[in-house]
């Protein structure tokens, strides 16, 4: 797998996780809490043989995406994207 490979498994979530996952295109998810809201995105990244997840977040006053940054699973990305509200 290549740097620039696209993973496009949903990754897996517990199912008491307070957020759900949406399709947003290939290797991104919407991120959204109970409340129905966007908290951000989560991209997942080919690293060697192992995937890395990204937290991202809409910037308004920018009109661009801010990485919040990469992690080994997708829960932490989650977290980060939770808490760094």
């Amino acid at each position: 797998m290549t740097q620039d490979a696209l993973i496009t498994d949903r990754p897996a979530i517990a199912p008491e996780a307070p957020v759900r996952l949406l399709d947003a295109a290939p290797s991104l998810w919407r991120v959204i809490d109970r409340s129905g809201r966007v908290i951000g995105h989560l991209q997942a990244l080919a690293a060697g043989g192992d995937t890395r997840y990204r937290a991202r977040r809409f910037h308004a006053a920018s009109k661009a995406f801010r990485e919040l940054g990469d992690f080994w699973s997708a829960e932490d990305a989650i977290d980060c994207l939770r808490f760094a509200r």
